[in-house]
């Protein structure tokens, strides 16, 4: 019977054996944990310093995690566990694989801060209640990426030509990031919070850190379920990672159609950014050209494939990816850097 369990977890899932999945689920819960139980588990509001400790320890995490990921693949192709199917990578490269989709991920997710923050400033959520919309935000994040991820890699596993329909959907992206700039978001037009707002009762005023109370029915005086801002700002929040998750995890797969690598380096650049939030806030402005750099990462990214096919390669070198990578975005924090560096903000709603 012993034996019988201990070949369920070697079953694959996706391409991996089912261990390699519970293993990352199980440290992303204890991260959870730690942060809700132990962090903050009394509400208050996170400064600078806390901020940029929790983000240090996230962004530490997230590249160790490369570490399992070269031994992880290399002991597949050792044969001491199940294959995986097509083309088995090293470790070495799958390491770097994962590494080049973090920063990637970690990258394009910036541009979620300073959406965010015009949503808790439309809803007016004090920083002390900021962190639980946050925190549940990215219960929401996993369930959603692990549905888009699974699908995009039944996609991809079906049919091979969806990743140039990626990889054309990702230089479009970006030449409209670079020469046509972002529409600021305006809240309050938000179809689906129109919605909420006709169909559930919802509060005025905030109830310290409760998305739902109960409170007489104007119309009957019986008690009921209202929502408050605080959960219309979580919904927000959710929304705003599926639409930057159609411009992401697309971004990914052009990086690598591995299931495991894409959903792992998605998951940890997430949690570190959330953490990085309440220092980034106070000073986005200071990275308003990385937009930029996103545009051309983007450009660069789909384009890969393109040029793999063009020199009769199998795949685009990971080493080579990796660099122009960091290349890329460095440029762009050191040209944002810069230009800000003498405190004038400029035009930064685009």
């Amino acid at each position: 019977m012993e034996v019988a369990n201990l070949e369920i977890l070697f079953l694959l899932f996706l391409g991996k054996p089912l261990w390699m999945w519970l293993l990352f689920i199980t440290i992303v819960i204890a991260l959870l944990v730690f942060d809700l139980g132990v962090l903050h588990k009394d509400d208050h509001e996170i400064g600078v310093a806390e901020s940029l400790k929790l983000s240090a320890m996230y962004i530490a995490l997230g590249v160790a995690f490369s570490g399992f990921v070269w031994w992880s693949f290399n002991y597949q192709i050792s044969g001491a566990a199940p294959d995986v199917a097509g083309t088995l990578m090293t470790g070495a490269e799958a390491a770097k694989l994962y590494l080049t989709a973090f920063v990637v991920e970690k990258t394009l997710a910036m541009d979620n801060v300073f959406v965010i923050a015009m949503i808790f400033t439309y809803f007016a959520i004090p920083r002390k209640y900021q962190h639980r919309v946050l925190f549940w935000g990215i219960l929401g994040v996993i369930v959603l990426r692990a549905i888009m991820i699974g699908l995009g890699a039944t996609l991809v596993a079906q049919y091979s030509w969806v990743l140039y329909i990626f990889a054309v959907f990702l230089i479009l992206t970006g030449l409209k990031m670079m020469f046509m700039g972002d529409k600021p978001m305006d809240i309050s037009e938000n179809p689906v919070l129109k919605f909420m707002k006709r169909r559930m009762n919802v509060t005025e005023e905030l109830h310290g850190n409760s998305f739902f109370v109960k409170k007489p029915d104007p119309k009957t005086g019986k008690l009921v379920r209202f929502a408050t801002p605080l959960f219309l700002a979580l919904v927000m929040v959710e929304i705003v990672d599926v639409i930057f998750a159609v411009d992401s995890v697309p971004a990914v797969f052009a990086i690598t159609s591995d299931p495991f690598i894409v959903y792992t380096s998605n998951i940890f650049a997430i949690l570190g950014l959330r953490a990085l939030y309440f220092a980034l806030a106070a000073i986005i402005h200071r990275f308003h050209y990385l937009k930029y750099a996103l545009a051309v990462l983007l450009v660069f990214i789909g384009s890969k494939i393109f040029i793999a096919d063009l020199l009769g390669l199998e795949k685009f070198p990971a080493n080579l990816s990796l660099a122009v990578t960091f290349a890329i975005l460095s440029a762009g924090v050191v040209y944002s850097l810069w230009k800000t560096r003498k405190g004038s903000t400029g035009d930064v709603s685009g």
